[in-house]
Parts: C-alpha cells; structure tokens; sequence
C-alpha cells in the first residue's frame, strides 16, 4: 500500500513538473536561508552558556541617582569587592576582571595581547578548561600567567609552553611572566574574551588604589548562595553602599539629585551573566534586549511562512485538474483517510526534498554567510540535541499544516461534484487572495525596513563626527619602549616624509582600533559647589590639529607655553557642564589638587558610538602621564604608499612589534559592526521574501490564465487589444498588492519609528522611505504577472478557442 502511494505520489508530482519544480526551488531557498538565519540567532542566544556556573553568577553594577537623573555604572574600585564579600551575606564567590592590551616578547618576537586581570578564584566562578598544565596552580603567584591555546600558537607555535618566561610591558617597563597552563580557546560565544591571564594585581598602581574608593577601573562578578535571591541580595546591599560611597551620596544630595523608589542614592544591582551579551543600559537598570535576535528568527520564519503559502496556494490552485480523479477514486470506495493519506503523502515528498535541499544550500553558503554578515557561527556551535529536536518537530508542523490543508480539502470534495469536474471557487479565491496580501504585506514591511536601516547607516556612516577620519592612521604604541619615548622616536622617523602632514598621540583610541581595543576614563570633582563630571583625554602636542577639529574659542596646546603643561582643552558639552559665562578665564581644580586653567574650547566631536549624546571632554597635556595610541595626519594623494611609509618608521623605532595600523574611518566602521549585520540581513530578508512572493505570484498567474484561456480568445477575437488584456488579467492581482500596502505602509512606519528612537542622531523618517518601497513592491508585482499575462495575451486566439 504505502509503495503504491508513493508511486501515485511522484506520478502525479512529474506530471505538474512546473508547479512541483516552482514548490521545490520555493521550498529549498526557504529553507536554506532560514536555516542560516537561525544559525546566526542561536549562535547568539548560546553566548556564554558554557559556563557550568553561568545560569548562577551575576555581573555587579550600581544604578546612581544624579541630578540628571540616573545612570548605571560598571566599574568599581579595588577594596570594593574583598569589602562587599565580608560585610554583605550571601555571596559564595566573588571576583574581579580588568582588561587591557599589553606587549608580549619572547626572544626576538612581541605580540600585542588582550589581557585579563582577575583574582585567583576567576576560573573557579568561570569554566575556562585548561588544555595544559595544572588546575589547581591557576595564577597563585603574582607572576605567573596563563595562555590561550591561539595565543601559544602564535606566540610559538606549539601548545607546549607550560614553564616558559615571556616579557609583558606594563606602565613603560618590562616584567617576567611564567607560564602556568595553557587554556583551551575561549570560544567564540563568549562575552569575555582575552588572550592571556594574570593576577590583578599586576597593575601601575595597585598598592596605592588598595585602599581607595573614588578610583574606579574593574567589573565584579559575583555567585551568590543558593538560598539567596538577587532581590534579597540587592536589599541587602543597601547599608554597605551608604557606608563606603557617603561621601558621593552627600554630593549628589547636595547636587539636587532625587532618591530612588527605594529612598536609595546608590543601589547595587545584578544582572544574569548569560544576558550579559543582550544587557543595555535604560536609566540607570540594565534591560535584556534580543529584539535583533527575535527580529532575525521572525525573518525566519516569514521566509517560510511565504514559500508556504505558495505551496497552499498553488495545490489549491491546480486542484481542479485531478477533480475527475478524485470522483473516480471515491465512486471506487476511497475513504477520506485514503485521499488524504494519498495528497499529503506528495506534500512530504516536496517537503522532505525540499528540506534536504535546503540544508545542503545552507552548508554551501554558510562560509560565504558568515564572512558577509561578520558572524563566527557555525553548525556544530549551535546544534545541541534540544536544538535538533525542535527543528525535527518544526518541519513535522510546517509540513502537516502546509501540506494537510490542501489534502484536507481535496479529500472532503463530494463524489458527484468532483465527477462533473467543478470546484466551488468562491471561498477558496478568498483564501488564496488573503494568503497573497499577507506575503506582499510582508515583502512591504522588510523593503521599508531595509531602506530605512540602510538610509541611518549610510547618515551614520557619512555624518560629520567633528573630526577627520579619512585622512588619519591611528595605532597603538604596543612595544617595550615608554610611550612618550616611543612617539618622540616616530615623529622624528616621520619628520619631512612625503605624505606626512602632522603627528600626535593620546592615551585612548577613536573608534575600535584594528586589536578590537576601545575605553575611556571618566573624571568626577568639585567645581563651584557641585560635582561635575567629564571624559578624560590625556593627549600630546598637535593633537587637535592633526584630527582637523575645530576651536570654537580660545587656543590649542602651544610649545612656545610652558605653562601649557597645568592647561586644558574642553568640548562645548563640558563649557556648558562648568556653567561659566566664559570659560576661558576659569579653571578645573582635579583631585591632584592643582589648578587648571581652560585655554580653549573644541567644537563638540563623536569620540563615542554614534547612537551616544555627545558627553563632556577634557583634554590633558600632562607629560608624566603615558600615552598609548599614535596619530598621524597623511596628505589625501596615495594613502596607500602614506601607510606603508608609517610601517615602515615604526619598524624602525620597535622592530619586534606588531603593526596594528588602520585609517580612522574604519575604526568608526568597527563600531557600527552591529547595524551593518542587521541591515544586511534585512535586506537579505527582502530580497528573499519579494522572490519567493513573486514565484507565488506567477504561479498563480499560471493558473488563472490556463483557466480563463477560452475567455481570452474571445475577446481578441472581438477587438481586445494586448494592453487592455494584460490589464484585465493583472489588476486583480494587483489590487490585492495595493491592500497590502495600505495594511503594511502605517505598520513599516510604527515599526521603524520605534528602532530610530535608539539612536541620538538619527535620520528624519522621510515618507519618501514609504513612498519608494510601495512603488518598489507594485512594480516588481506587475513585472512578474506581466511575465505570462502578456504572452497568453499575444497569443493567437485560434489556438486558445481550441483549448476545449
């Protein structure tokens, strides 16, 4: 029985090639690019879910009420945690994490390495497996450090490292690290990534901060105990925070700030550490935030949602052509079952086909994949037997709902109505017309979509950030020497070079340079009776000049002014933070205790992501404080031969060092990684959706110029022109692609409205957006109706009166 099934099955799906052909290739891109997209999305949902202790440990953060309302801070200073652990219940485990880019050498080699500073107990709280070496020796000695397996590699080319010394420069001076074991590599869902480890305290000024709590520079996690909450935690917390931050809390008392529900100044709060990837900052609460993962799955699953559709309504479509069959099979005793069975069976074989197509598409591309949307997933990451199993059952419902519908209505048609070889139409047009205006409605919303993403990425990447980002090449000072030293050795290298205009240097970098670093520094101090606050620049000589920015009043860095050195540069923001009527005859008095006076005042530039107000700034000329990151301004004419000038004198000046150099412009490019993926998969996503909608839609125009080919024989044969037959058999078509217009026009609208508000700086959400994409839709509907009504339109009138 069942082989005679089959055999009826792919009899009856050769014999409809066209349509089983249009359902398959439908079916496969679907698939395969639905397979993709969730990859991406799973790959994101399983960030940091390997860690056996991960569903318990909760990363610290302190909402603290200021007069400006309040805002979430990360960072805590270096008492914090040994404190908190002893004078708070219910902590079980709790450790610190700083970061930071560090010069490594061995022998003749150096590597520019991402660091982690952490206590002894940070690979107990986190799962890291060692790949060599101990674990029960992990960084108990101050100098000793452990290494990725990657890191190994590259550093020399062997995993076998255990016991080997290495020269890490830190503060301008070299230190002896031994290696204690060798961690496998980190992977690639992980929210906390670095190259190598060491203890925390292996930093500048450790023993001096030991006992300070207005220095803020490391995260805390913590596990709690498996009674406590957080929420008991949180309360708990309260007494603490008032004792060790009185002081800011008094200031932010005196500053007119307003306590919390609470009656709180300074609340401790956790978060889970597996949504540490989705947390964003709202007011000073962390809110999880997966609408990009959902908006991906949604994607998803709306591709296949519209092939789908086409397969509905194209079984529904060519039912009429095996009406007589099935009247002959119910005169012949075929219970509904039977028929049932029998019409669903060819949906499986389509789906099953489909489905294996699809996957070996979506292997085909994935490479190709992950290097266009920038995303590191792959299968195996993401393939867990959960995951596998809710795929299993997902294809059964898609494929009993797609595929049972139409058999479901096939095998309930009655014998004498079947046999007559007529199909009451009405009802079945009504489902396939609104099965049509929700494909198109969603085609419309993913074009909106897409030219509204792809119009704030373009303002975002062509707007004016205040300085010039096409001309400048910035990286790191990432060798043995002292960073002053280092920049005074290149400027010289560099002095009277073709090409070269100007050099500077700052202790931080714009953008995200080419090793993935970005921080900055934020200052809080008293000026005339309030607390105010700014980030913090420590720059050298020409800084200014060489980023092309503008002085809204007052002067730059001279060296003709020795006094320069206690002189600082503030943006229009922190003008306007002091509330000094002129600014330049003022001064900041810092925590030093020394007076600096405001020489001039910078037009307000980006110096953060662009969906960032621009905050405050103050720029330093302290030349006992180290710099970090090079500047150089290069002519506009061969920026190619300016680069490999560039290289070529930081060979000379650290030879053993990496060259991490890259234009500014795509340091800033490096913070918009997460809108360049979105907006190409949306529009990936709508170039997938208004294919597969337009398949449908020819299909279906298949169908109803071979049932009307008699009527259109007719009318030529009484005068029909060819414009006016193609417009009698397309505006039905084409009224149901202006229903869903009006339907998706005001939602696309709503949709987009609500994304922008994410960003500061945004694009005005022109209706041209709208406009275009409606167009967009009607054309590419019309063109692909037109592909048949015009020929059947054309055709000679003798050969269509013949059909019957």
């Amino acid at each position: 029985m069942l082989t005679n099934y089959l055999k009826l099955a792919w009899r009856n799906l050769w014999k409809r090639k066209a349509f089983t052909l249009l359902n398959v290739i439908g079916l496969t891109v679907a698939f395969g690019i639905a397979i993709l997209l969730c990859t991406a999305a799973l790959f994101d949902l399983s960030y940091d879910k390997f860690h056996t202790n991960g569903n318990t440990l909760y990363k610290l953060y302190t909402t603290v009420q200021t007069p400006n309302g309040p805002e979430a801070n990360e960072t805590y200073p270096v008492p914090f945690a040994g404190a908190l652990r002893t004078e708070v219940p219910g902590v079980k485990k709790i450790t610190r994490y700083g970061g930071g880019h560090f010069n490594v050498a061995f022998g003749n080699k150096e590597l520019t390495m991402g660091f982690a500073r952490v206590d002894a107990d940070f690979f107990d709280a986190f799962s890291f497996p060692i790949a060599k070496g101990s674990t029960n020796n992990l960084l108990k000695g101050k100098a000793d450090l452990l290494m990725t397996e990657e890191s190994a590699i590259r550093m020399f080319n062997t995993v076998d490292v255990v016991g080997k010394t290495v020269l890490v420069t830190m503060d301008g001076k070299e230190q002896p690290f031994t290696i204690t074991a060798v961690i496998k590599n980190i992977p690639q869902a992980s929210s906390i990534r670095f190259d190598a480890a060491i203890r925390f305290e292996n930093y500048g000024n450790y023993e001096g901060n030991k006992t300070r709590w207005d220095n803020f520079d490391h995260e805390v996690y913590v596990q709690l105990q498996s009674n406590v909450t957080p929420q008991q935690f949180e309360k708990r917390s309260r007494a603490f925070s008032n004792l060790h931050f009185e002081e800011s809390i008094t200031d932010a008392k005196r500053d007119g700030a307003r306590p919390d529900a609470s009656r709180q100044y300074q609340q401790l709060r956790l978060h889970p550490f597996q949504q540490k990837h989705f947390v964003r900052y709202t007011n000073g609460i962390a809110e999880v935030n997966k609408a990009r993962v959902y908006m991906i799955i949604g994607i998803a699953l709306l591709i296949i949602f519209i092939a789908c559709v086409n397969f509905v309504n194209m079984s529904i479509g060519t039912s009429v052509q095996r009406l007589r069959e099935i009247g002959m099979r119910k005169t012949l005793g075929a219970a509904k079952t039977q028929l049932f069975f029998q019409f669903w069976g060819e949906s499986v074989i389509v789906f099953l086909f489909s489905i294996g197509l699809g996957i070996l598409l979506a292997n085909g591309l994935l490479e190709s994949f992950k290097t266009l949307f920038r995303i590191q997933a792959s299968f195996a990451e993401v393939m867990t037997p959960q995951i596998l199993i809710g795929f299993v059952v997902s294809v059964l419902l898609i494929t009993l709902i797609a595929g049972g519908y139409p058999s479901l209505l096939l095998s309930k048609l009655g014998t004498l109505q079947s046999l007559k070889g007529k199909l009451e139409t009405r009802g079945r047009h009504r489902l396939r017309n609104s099965l049509i205006v929700i494909q198109f409605t969603i085609a419309v919303l993913l074009i909106s979509g897409t030219l509204v993403l792809r119009g704030q990425l373009n303002y975002m990447q062509n707007k004016d950030l205040g300085f010039n980002k096409e001309q400048v090449i910035a990286f790191p000072l990432n060798g043995k020497k002292d960073g002053r030293v280092a920049m005074n050795l290149l400027r010289n290298e560099l002095q009277g070079k073709q090409g070269i205009v100007s050099v500077s240097a700052s202790d931080n970098i714009l953008g995200r340079g080419k090793d993935g670093s970005s921080w900055g520094s934020v200052l809080g101090f008293e000026h005339n009776g309030r607390t105010v606050r700014t980030n913090m620049l420590v720059v050298d000589y020409d800084y200014p000049e060489t980023l092309d920015m503008k002085l809204v009043e007052g002067r730059s860095f001279n060296r003709a002014y020795g006094a320069d050195s206690l002189a600082v540069l503030i943006n229009e923001s922190m003008a306007n933070e002091i509330q000094e009527k002129n600014p330049l005859t003022s001064f900041i008095t810092m925590d030093d205790s020394v007076k600096h006076s405001i020489i001039g005042v910078l037009k307000d530039y980006h110096f953060q992501e662009l969906d960032k107000k621009i905050e405050p700034i103050t720029f330093f000329l302290k030349q006992n404080w180290d710099i970090r990151n090079v500047y150089v301004k290069v002519a506009p004419q061969n920026l190619l031969q300016s680069m490999e000038t560039v290289k070529a004198a930081w060979k000379k000046v650290e030879p053993n060092a990496e060259f991490l150099g890259s234009f500014l412009d795509e340091n800033v490019g490096r913070t918009l990684r997460q809108e360049k993926v979105l907006t190409s998969i949306i529009t990936s996503g709508a170039i997938v959706a208004i294919v597969l909608s337009c398949v449908g839609l020819f299909a279906i125009s298949l169908l109803v110029v071979a049932q009307r080919t008699k009527e259109i024989g007719i009318r030529k044969v009484v005068g029909a022109s060819v414009g006016s037959l193609t417009f009698l058999l397309s505006k039905d078509f084409l009224k149901l692609v202006v229903i869903a217009l009006f339907i998706a026009l005001p939602l696309a609208w709503f949709m987009v409205s609500k994304w922008l508000e994410n960003y500061a700086y945004r694009i005005e959400l022109s209706p041209l957006y709208f406009v275009a994409a409606g167009l967009l839709a009607v054309a590419i509907a019309f063109v692909t109706i037109s592909l048949r009504t015009v020929k059947a339109a054309r055709a000679n009138p003798v050969k269509s009166l013949r059909t019957e």
